[in-house]
Formats: C-alpha cells, sequence, structure tokens
C-alpha cells in the first residue's frame, strides 16, 4: 500500500508539470489558423468592394475602414468614446451580476420563499428589458448613470435566475449526507451549494458580458453625446458604414476585454477544476 502511494506521489508531480505543457501544445498552430480566417475574410471583402461586386457604400470595406480608425485614433475620439461605452459596461457588468447571484442563492434557504418569488422572476425575465430603456433615461437622466442602469437592468435578472437554478440543482445525496453527520444548513450551503453553484455563475458571467454591453449601446443610441453606440447611431445616420464598422469592431474588442477579466476570474475562482478541453485526451 505505502509503495503505491509513493508512487503516486511521485506521478503527481510529472502530470501537473506535463498539464501547461498539454494547454499551450495548439496556441500557436491556433493563432495561426485564426489569423488566417480572418486574412481571408477581410481579403475577400476587399477584393468585392474593389471588383464591385459588393456595393462600398452600402458595406464599406476593410481599407475605408482602417483609414476611419486610424483617423479616430489620431484625434482621440475612439478612445474617448471605447472609454466611456467600457466603464459604464464594466459597471453594470459587475454590480448587475453581484445584485443578481447573491439573491438567487439566498433563495435556497427558503423554498417557501422561493415558490413565491419564482413567477414574478418568469414575468420580469420574459419582458424585453430593452423596453424599460425610455424609462430609465427618463429616470436617471442621459448621462452614464443611465447607461449603468440600463446595463444592471439586464445583467441582473440573468444572474438571479441561473445562481438560483445552479442551486437548486446541488447534489441532494451529499447534503444529505452532511445533514447525517450533523452539520447545519449554513455549513452544507457554504459547503456544498456555493461551491457546486460556482460552474453555472461563471459561465453566466460570460453571457452578462454580451448583456452588459447591449444596455450601455442601447442607452447610447437613445440618449448620448459619448460611447460606441453614439459613434454608430450617428455614422448609420450619415450612412458612413466604414465608422459604423469601427464601432462594432471596437465593441468586439471591448468584448474580449471584459472576457479576458472573467477568465480570470474563473482561475482564481475554480482552481480545483480541471480547465483542460476533453477533446484533448488521445483516444
Amino acid at each position: 500500500m505505502s509503495q503505491t502511494t509513493a508512487t503516486i506521489a511521485q506521478g503527481a508531480p510529472a502530470s501537473a508539470q506535463a498539464r501547461p505543457r498539454t494547454r499551450g501544445k495548439f496556441r500557436l498552430p491556433v493563432l495561426a489558423t485564426q489569423l488566417l480566417i480572418l486574412a481571408v475574410l477581410f481579403g475577400a471583402w476587399e477584393a468585392a468592394v474593389r471588383t464591385g461586386a459588393v456595393s462600398g457604400f452600402l458595406f464599406g470595406s476593410p481599407a475605408g475602414v482602417l483609414q476611419a480608425a486610424w483617423k479616430m485614433i489620431l484625434n482621440g475620439e475612439l478612445w474617448e468614446h471605447a472609454n466611456y461605452t467600457l466603464w459604464a459596461s464594466a459597471a453594470g457588468f459587475v454590480v448587475g451580476t453581484v445584485l443578481g447571484t447573491i439573491p438567487g442563492l439566498a433563495l435556497w434557504y427558503s423554498p417557501y420563499g422561493a415558490k413565491v418569488v419564482e413567477p414574478f422572476l418568469v414575468a420580469i425575465n420574459s419582458v424585453p428589458k430593452i423596453a424599460f430603456a425610455p424609462l430609465v433615461i427618463l429616470w436617471f437622466g442621459t448621462g452614464i448613470i443611465s447607461k449603468v442602469a440600463l446595463s444592471i437592468s439586464l445583467t441582473s435578472i440573468v444572474a438571479l435566475l441561473a445562481a438560483f437554478q445552479a442551486a437548486k440543482d446541488a447534489d441532494p445525496d451529499i447534503q444529505k449526507m452532511l445533514v447525517s453527520l450533523g452539520a447545519t444548513k449554513r455549513q452544507i450551503f457554504s459547503k456544498v451549494v456555493v461551491p457546486s453553484s460556482l460552474p453555472a455563475i461563471i459561465a453566466t458571467f460570460r453571457i452578462n458580458i454580451g448583456f452588459a454591453l447591449v444596455g450601455t449601446v442601447v442607452g447610447e443610441f437613445i440618449s448620448s453625446k459619448y460611447g460606441l453606440g453614439h459613434i454608430i447611431f450617428v455614422a448609420s445616420s450619415l450612412y458612413d458604414l466604414n465608422t459604423v464598422w469601427v464601432g462594432i469592431f471596437s465593441l468586439m474588442l471591448l468584448g474580449f476585454v471584459l472576457y479576458a477579466g472573467v477568465d480570470v476570474a474563473e482561475k482564481r475562482l475554480l482552481r480545483w477544476k480541471d480547465q483542460t478541453y476533453a477533446t484533448q485526451f488521445k483516444l
């Protein structure tokens, strides 16, 4: 028995050292493939515009987009608007996710309260949150607060429902075993319900990134002097498709920034979880 234990102990570091190599094995080929796909897509787009197969007036062109982006970068306009949208979206994402996750987990404590509240949550979730945008603008004005409030309205209900469902799905057998061992409800909540709910909650973070950006951009569409949504709205009104694409691509980059933040949070909160993909196993 001791020999087997020693063998396992000796093998553990080796597997731990091999894991990072496995993760980085496909990094360069994947990056090269992604860049190749982008080059083909933008090259085909530019060629279609130059040959007249596609209208540059209606679709813009990669060269025109780069020219418009460079102009906005030089005069500082792009950074100013992107910074406005980033902070409004990040604030709405963080506040909305926290305000939704904590009550969602807390509903596990009271099945009766959860039954009472659940129909109201379904009713609120069924209403497109964009419908509240005019009200939010009237209540909070045309500044950044209204954009944050719109982001919160979209992200909080999603986070609440996801956390509530994840808490309900916590393994009942483990909970029964802990009850038989004399564990309190608080101990079960902290040792079983919260840890088992974290993967689903983190997955909801990724979804809420998009909702946070949607809330901010919609607010900027309706009434704003700043933000990428404002750029897109004004440029589309002037039929400046190249600038519209600058705003859209900038929103994609902001999504990547927020997504990277969620990745950092996932690595810190879910250190016990194996981050490798199942497809990396040799069959």
